[in-house]
């Protein structure tokens, strides 16, 4: 054997996972450029498999890999099935293997995949179901297992577990699409209570796709149509004065969490809140980053992140977003758990690996250790 041969053999396989079923697809498919760009072919064999919006599941070249990027401010274009060869995984922890299907030719094994890189954003895949299929064909992955990342994906029930745990959050409640159809006006009073302006968001979905802020009850139907149109369940939050500030998080095995520095998000240039233009097409958001917090503000949030990464079960990373509330001058602020995401954005502009930036962790540096974390963990229960 060729000293060459067995240095590929000894390249760990990954295989990148992206894309998917959910609105969040482009942005998923712009994070998984970004961290192919950085995997060291040195060390690792990489397989981009992109998942496209009806659920195929693809294996991409490097032209396609190539245009996994936002340029002059448009997101890539969409995943389908002519994107590459048809690729299925089987779930059988005895194989750990993905096959690849071309059109007139006999189905070719692509041989074992050591750890999968999950890089979808939302529903079918960054809300357990992704890590369930994993679980089952017995192959490691990067970040939270099925029970995390399907209680952080789902807004109601993070906020349940938190509170459970005696983590302070804001004050919400949980829209049913078939409720707010059967009884508006009942579905109105509640929310009046809450008082505005609120934010309606969908329960099940990220990168602030679907979220309306709402002034008064007649804007109520359209945010909540907006909202569902994502998700059956939609978030009514009541709106909290104060800062917006986020943190990461990593973990590996047995190891206690490490916390970055904070960051601290504003925006301009007419956007009311972080919203989806705001957070990746036109440049409108202000970052201080590590954010003006006195140490005792920092040691709390420190202490907080730490207790909601662990309240929810989470695993490798998770970005937990914050308000550093103040609802009037004389009162002195506090903070709230506003959500925990378990896999974030993750290109190199985004908060996440920003903060590790800043904290002395590169994001080439980021990429390997979460590898490494996943690696080094049991596949299954643990």
């Amino acid at each position: 054997m060729s000293e060459s041969t067995a240095s590929r053999r000894r390249r760990t396989r990954v295989a990148v996972v992206f894309g998917g079923r959910s609105s969040e697809h482009a942005i998923s498919c712009v994070t998984a450029g970004s961290v192919l760009q950085v995997l060291d072919p040195e060390r690792y064999e990489v397989l981009p498999i992109g998942i496209s919006t009806d659920g195929r599941w693809v294996l991409l070249g490097g032209e396609e890999t190539a245009q996994l990027a936002i340029t002059e401010g448009r997101l890539p274009a969409r995943i389908d099935e002519t994107s590459g060869a048809l690729v299925t995984m089987a779930a059988d922890p005895t194989a750990r293997e993905l096959t690849v299907h071309e059109p007139g030719s006999v189905p070719k094994a692509l041989g074992e995949v050591d750890v999968v890189f999950p890089l979808l954003h939302g529903p079918y895949g960054e809300d357990g179901t992704l890590q369930g299929l994993l679980d089952l064909a017995g192959i490691a992955y990067v970040g939270s297992g099925v029970l995390s990342s399907a209680v952080s994906m789902d807004k109601e029930f993070m906020k349940r577990l938190l509170a459970s745990a005696g983590l302070p959050i804001g004050r919400y409640l949980t829209v049913r699409r078939d409720r707010w159809q059967a009884d508006p006006r009942a579905v109105a009073d509640r929310v009046a209570q809450l008082g505005f302006p609120v934010f309606v968001k969908p329960a099940r979905a990220g990168s602030s796709m679907g979220i309306t802020k709402v002034h008064g009850p007649g804007e109520l139907a359209a945010a909540l149509d907006e909202a569902h149109r994502h998700d059956p369940k939609a978030v009514v939050e009541a709106m909290v004065p104060g800062r917006e500030i986020e943190i990461g998080v990593l973990a590996g095995p047995g190891g206690a969490p490490r916390v970055s520095a904070p960051a601290e998000i504003t925006v301009r240039g007419g956007h009311e809140f972080y919203d989806f233009q705001a957070k990746y097409l036109d440049g409108s958001t202000d970052v201080e980053l590590p954010a003006d917090l006195t140490e005792a503000q920092l040691a709390e949030l420190n202490r907080l992140a730490v207790a909601a990464f662990e309240a929810l079960d989470c695993e490798g990373l998770a970005r937990v977003d914050f308000f550093l509330a103040r609802e009037s001058p004389d009162v002195e602020p506090h903070w709230l758990v506003n959500e925990v995401n378990t896999m974030p954005g993750f290109t190199p502009t985004s908060m996440f690996p920003q903060m590790w930036a800043a904290s002395g962790v590169s994001y080439a540096e980021l990429v390997d250790g979460l590898i490494a974390e996943a690696l080094a963990r049991p596949a299954g229960l643990r």
